[in-house]
């Protein structure tokens, strides 16, 4: 039986999610339009709405 490799995250994951999303838009800049670039935007327009979604999830209503 394999046992799975365990560690403790140090930062939420919004912060690592607004992290990657800002990456990802930084990186987009830097090419020219076309379809790289947009798979790169869509990818962090998901990083964004995967932040929001956990903080809905999390809020108390």
């Amino acid at each position: 039986m394999s046992t799975r490799r365990r560690f403790k995250q140090t930062r939420s994951l919004e912060e690592r999610l607004a992290e990657e999303a800002k990456r990802l838009r930084e990186q987009a800049e830097l090419l020219p339009h076309g379809p790289l670039r947009d798979q790169i935007v869509r990818k962090a327009r998901q990083c964004e709405t995967g932040s929001h979604m956990n903080q809905w999830l999390q809020s108390p209503d």
